[in-house]
């Protein structure tokens, strides 16, 4: 398999192909590297990961572009520790530097942000201050200072980043750079003199470049003919290339989650390494999350190497797996719901299917045997009672999996049926893929009883419909987005009344989205009757909002804004505005409820509340949420707990 073969670079070589790309962590402690980022990144390196890029570092003092943006001065130590931690497993290791520019925050430092030109941040619209030549002269300095302490903590290089959030980028773009100076007339200057920067203070280590060879804004920003052009005058600088794309008016696309295919970037990257020809490695990025389609890449010449940051954060074993047993690399699904952290929000980086990533240092892998082995019952095939099955027959202990409906995966097989989110049923086939390998029975239309449930017990009962808080008449056709996505994955959208269809989306979540846009395919007029000032406002946490908004535009679908919804009645409903208070009737035949739901705790009062819970059947949340507490009850389990509490246990999540 050439993806795990050794690659040269510079005067170095990593020992595979395999890259762990840099990304927001929210690991720090100030604005340091901590103990959180070494934990972290040595479980990647020791999964056989060949280069590690370490969270960016800003190199000059006056960019600080989130709370827990780690500064380069204050980067040696962790450098050092990370540096150590992972060159005993062979991993190259590198650091990333740069300065975000016109695309930074004044929260923290509250101070003008610095850019080539004054245009405004497209989510803030804070105008930035035009950079001065002292300015100027100051950041490429600082650069090259980054590069030494860099290369004096033990790394062996760096990445400068000309991509997504990046002011080389600014400079280079047309979008932001509006000068009439020299660094106006030759866009080019800033990142050459960066790059002589680095290379002067590397002291012979590794330089990578990350840069946007596409911002989607072709009226002004990088085009990948222009970035072909870059790319060659750049080249001679550095060892390695990442063809990233995404600018100031498409952040959501360098990352972007499951509605675009992977591996969107090959055909770029592939452009890319042909106009080069060789004078330096190229590597593709661009959600590459399967180790067939990468290895696929490097060997169809489009790349020399591949970053597969989710995946590894999703499995920090990837490489280790991939050439004897893909089959049990747990999959990343692209959805972006805790591994995407740059938010007010400060949340740890981790992943729905693998809590353990980001909290390395906080709870132990349930991995190992227990003390003894003993039957135990899990109630409920979501993902909660998967995982919890998992863990607990990892264990070695003796698991019975009895599901109610005829098929696995719960909630998140269902929102695997909206469109554009199938990746989500990886994690489910692999969940059960995993529980069959380690010998859970697991059994389907079992409708358990209370009297059933004698021996050791995790009760992982999933939701119901929440309480409607609107008037419904009779006649009206009302359905919970849940039961729409489950009757279209097994008869279609026949199923479904003729004419317009309302969603009501109190929740803003994927949910509604996904009906929503699933039944305006089949020509259905649909209003989506939302409370925010924008549809599906928590998808801006996932990075999908914008294109959300853009998808159900596209579809046809209307978006009745800041409405309350009053009372359904037969083909109608009738919304009230939020602010004013004035009504309007709005034709619909179908009223889809997206709205909270309650867990399902029937079989747990049953059962007099003795047994443990977890998922949704403590409280209806997130995916991962669910796993996360199915792998703390497995544990919880064995040590004879007898009911479920929110803290981690001692010695595993």
């Amino acid at each position: 398999m050439k993806l795990l073969e050794p690659l040269a670079l510079g005067a170095t070589e990593a020992p595979n192909r395999v890259m762990f790309g840099p990304h927001v962590t929210n690991l720090g402690r100030g604005r340091s590297l901590s103990e959180r980022h070494v934990a972290y990144y040595e479980r990647r390196a020791r999964g056989g990961c060949g280069i590690v890029v370490v969270e960016e570092a800003a190199v000059h003092h006056g960019d600080w572009p989130y709370e827990r943006s780690p500064l380069a001065s204050q980067c040696p130590n962790g450098w050092s520790a990370i540096a150590a931690a992972c060159r005993p497993h062979g991993a190259l290791c590198v650091a990333a530097i740069g300065h975000t520019g016109g695309q930074g925050s004044s929260a923290y430092s509250q101070a003008a942000l610095w850019a080539p030109s004054g245009v405004p941040e497209v989510n803030t619209r804070e105008v930035p201050k035009v950079m001065e030549l002292t300015d100027i002269e100051s950041v490429v300095a600082s650069f090259g200072v980054a590069a030494g302490l860099a290369r004096d903590a033990g790394m062996d290089g760096v990445e400068v980043n000309a991509g997504q959030h990046s002011l080389v980028r600014q400079f280079l773009s047309g979008l932001t750079n509006q000068r009439g100076d020299a660094y106006g007339q030759d866009r080019l200057l800033f990142a050459r003199q960066v790059l002589e920067s680095v290379r002067a203070h590397s002291g012979g280590g590794l330089v990578g470049l990350r840069l946007s060879c596409d911002e989607l804004a072709p009226w002004a920003g990088i085009v990948p003919e222009a970035a072909a052009a870059m790319a060659v005058e750049l080249a001679v600088f550095v060892d390695y290339l990442v063809v990233v794309r995404g600018g100031i008016f498409s952040a959501h696309a360098t990352r972007p989650d499951t509605h675009s295919q992977p591996g969107f970037n090959l055909d770029l990257a592939g452009a890319l390494r042909a106009t080069v020809d060789g004078a330096t490695a190229v590597v593709a990025q661009g959600s590459i999350v399967d180790v067939a389609q990468a290895e696929w890449a490097i060997d169809a010449g489009r790349c020399d190497a591949v970053e597969m940051t989710r995946a590894q954060i999703a499995d920090p074993d990837l490489v280790r797996l991939a050439d004897a047993h893909p089959e049990r690399i747990r999959p990343c699904v692209l959805c972006n719901q805790l591994c995407m952290v740059r938010d007010n929000r400060n949340p740890i980086v981790s992943c729905i299917g693998n809590p353990h990533a980001g909290h390395e240092t906080e709870e132990a892998e349930p991995t190992g045997s227990a003390p003894a082995a003993l039957p135990m019952l899990v109630v409920g095939g979501g993902p909660a009672g998967l995982e919890c099955a998992r863990v607990a027959a990892g264990r070695g202990h003796q698991v019975r999996l009895l599901e109610r409906s005829d098929h696995l995966g719960g909630a998140l097989a269902t929102a695997a049926v909206g469109l554009g989110r199938a990746p989500l049923r990886r994690l489910v086939e692999w969940l059960e893929a995993e529980c069959r390998r380690l010998g859970v029975e697991i059994v389907t239309g079992a409708d358990v009883r209370s009297a059933e449930v004698t021996e050791v017990a995790v009760l992982c009962t999933g939701s119901s419909d929440g309480w409607r808080d609107y008037e419904t008449g009779d006649g009206a056709d009302v359905r919970s987005a849940r039961a729409v996505l489950e009757e279209v994955e097994t008869g279609g959208l026949d199923g479904l009344p003729d004419g317009p269809v309302a969603v009501w989306d109190p929740v803003g979540g994927p949910e509604g989205v996904s009906v929503a846009e699933l039944v305006a395919t089949s020509g259905r007029a649909v209003a989506l009757i939302t409370p925010d000032l924008i549809a599906a406002s928590q998808l801006g946490l996932t990075g999908d909002l914008a294109p959300a908004n853009t998808r159900l535009q596209a579809a046809g679908v209307e978006i009745v804004r800041r409405a309350v919804l009053v009372s359904v009645g037969p083909g109608q409903v009738v919304v009230e505005d939020r602010f004013g208070g004035a009504r309007t009737t709005l034709e619909a035949r179908l009223l889809v409820d997206a709205g909270h739901r309650l867990p399902d705790e029937s079989l747990w009062k049953a059962t007099g509340g003795r047994h443990l819970r977890a998922g949704d059947a403590v409280a209806p949340r997130t995916a991962g949420d669910a796993v996360l507490e199915g792998r703390r009850a497995a544990l919880r389990a064995e040590q004879g707990a007898a009911l479920v509490t929110t803290g981690p246990v001692a010695g595993g999540p």
